[in-house]
């Protein structure tokens, strides 16, 4: 067993993100327990707590919060383990990051939980928030831009001390990942400096609404894939290792992390393909940007599947399928890996639904849009994280993951997946029948429509109700598994899972870490599908809205 240590100091980095990333999946499943009973008409909510609150909340701790930071450990151990350990200078900035991303974390809470930033994961304007939200959110980016700036620094150092040596895949990977996040960020960045804080802190009275949801989506979709990459990430340099394998390809993983990072940004259009301000040439061209985007995850699905084929084949497997039985099943770090990314087919299928111009018209606003949201990120990513977490925990302290708490974790991913497949068949159901997303309980008046969506096996709201029940029962299962993990679990020597290349396996072509080139293809592409719309909303723009606070 491959038992190499961190420095310690960078172990001790990487476990502080990776735990208060857990500690707001605890807060988000909480919120997300009360916001699914009162949906259902199950339960009322006191008087000082409200629904749109909790909406918020579990959006923000969950989809923005959770991910961050855990991505974020993930990059600073994962780096540490494979290209050497941090210098003092980017130890620094990490910490640096760290502490602006949760004083940020900190203010944007605060805001919500004291109703004074009820205005959902999107915070769409004209809904007014607090500055202090505004301001909360603007260090969280800050602060990964910060930390973000000393991994590539240890990177591209790494890489002038190896000159001609292959680039382990890992940093290839994160490279590629917080090159997209770092110019996605740049759509919401414009719009809170330039919109949001100026109409929230009184400077300015109204604001141009399609500009800026054009700029969050610009940002709100390359988002999906920065949580994605990091998973992908575990699929490609983990999972091998785990089932016994090779990477199977290490230039087409590559590769496929370029096309990332040229096609992730253009296509924010097909989230707004409902909306009357922009040209339909312009949101065809980037619904057809967002097919491109297929390709790579393709490219992951086969590469994944082929993988586990030869690591079978390898233990004697014969037959067309022979090689499926020789997968370790009773493992939980590959079992949930597995079903999350089982989940990410029928995912993948929504997007493209959702990606189609006729067929967007049917599900949009609906709550559709919410069960596809948590079969692409609600599993796919989070299920690969606690995955990744039975691993990675242990071997930031020193620990191990006995049988019995993997046994507790194949019963915690068992029910994270019927509580999953509940509670989104339900939500997907719902949306066809025209159940809205974003809004409280409420029959409308007791109009027949409405009232349908209380009746029925999975187009019932009670259904979608119990399917969230038994996810946040699997929630508070991997809570407490997080803290055996991190505090009680025995101390051993646990390995950090780094898959190796096979022996015959080609080197990737040099113009693929030729980062200048694929940055100008990138900026060029944005540039073609978006500058002729966005200088046609400023120059014509209706009358400016004013701010609203609804709450």
């Amino acid at each position: 067993m491959n038992t190499i240590k961190l420095n310690p100091n960078d172990a001790k980095l990487g476990l502080a993100h990776i735990l208060v990333s857990f500690a707001a999946v605890f807060l988000g499943a909480i919120a997300g327990l009360l916001q699914g009973l009162v949906r259902a008409g199950l339960i009322t909510l006191p008087s000082w707590l409200d629904y749109y609150e909790l909406l918020t909340a579990h959006g923000v701790l969950l989809a923005l919060v959770f991910t961050t930071l855990f991505i974020f450990g993930y990059f600073i151990s994962g780096l540490s383990r494979s290209m050497g350990e941090l210098s003092v200078g980017e130890r620094k900035m990490a910490w640096i990051g760290y502490w602006l991303m949760i004083i940020g974390v900190a203010m944007a809470a605060t805001m919500i939980l004291t109703k004074q930033a009820s205005v959902l994961f999107t915070f769409y304007l004209p809904l007014k928030a607090s500055p202090f939200y505004y301001l909360g959110l603007a260090l969280v980016i800050i602060g990964t831009y910060i930390s973000g700036s000393g991994l590539l620094h240890h990177y591209f150092t790494w890489r002038k001390n190896n000159p001609g040596e292959r680039t382990p895949l890992f940093g290839f990977m994160m490279v590629s990942t917080l090159i997209l996040w770092f110019i996605a960020c740049l759509g919401v960045v414009t719009t809170v400096t330039f919109q949001m804080l100026p109409l929230s802190l009184g400077l300015i009275e109204t604001v141009n609404i399609e500009l800026s949801r054009t700029l969050f989506w610009y940002f709100g979709h390359p988002l999906v894939y920065f949580w994605l990459m990091p998973a992908y990430m575990i699929w490609y340099t983990s999972i091998p290792k785990i089932v016994g394998g090779k990477v199977f390809s290490d230039t087409l993983a590559r590769f496929s992390f370029i096309l990332f990072i040229i096609f992730s940004m253009p296509v924010g259009f097909h989230h707004q393909l409902t909306e009357p301000g922009i040209p339909n040439a312009w949101k065809f061209l980037q619904v057809v940007l967002t097919f491109m985007v297929v390709i790579p995850s393709l490219i992951t699905a086969f590469s994944m599947f082929a993988t586990f084929e030869g690591a079978g084949r390898a233990k004697g497997a014969t037959g067309l399928f022979g090689w499926f039985k020789k997968l370790p099943w009773g493992d939980v770090r590959f079992f949930a890996t597995f079903m999350a990314m089982l989940f990410f087919i029928p995912g993948g299928i929504g997007g493209l639904i959702n990606a189609s111009y006729q067929l967007n018209t049917t599900v949009h606003n609906t709550l559709w849009i919410v069960g596809h949201f948590h079969i692409t990120v609600g599993t796919p990513v989070i299920l690969t994280f606690f995955a990744a977490a039975y691993w990675l925990i242990p071997y930031l302290t020193g620990r191990k993951l006995t049988p019995a708490m993997n046994k507790f974790g194949m019963f915690q991913t068992v029910l994270w997946t019927i509580g999953m497949f509940i509670m989104s068949t339900a939500q997907h159901v719902l949306g066809l029948f025209g159940a809205p997303r974003r809004t409280s309980y409420t029959t409308y008046g007791d109009h027949p429509t409405a009232l349908e969506w209380l009746d029925g096996l999975f187009s019932n709201y009670v259904t979608m109700a119990i399917g969230g029940t038994i996810l946040f029962t699997a929630a508070m299962m991997m809570i407490y598994i997080v803290i055996h993990l991190a505090f009680i679990a025995p101390k051993g020597d646990t390995a950090y899972p780094l898959a190796e290349a096979a022996e015959d396996a080609s080197t990737a072509p040099k113009v693929f870490e030729n980062w200048k080139l694929w940055i100008l293809i990138s900026f060029t592409v944005i540039l073609i599908a978006y500058t002729i719309p966005i200088v046609d909303m400023i120059m014509h723009a209706p009358p400016g809205a004013p701010g609203w606070k609804t709450w």
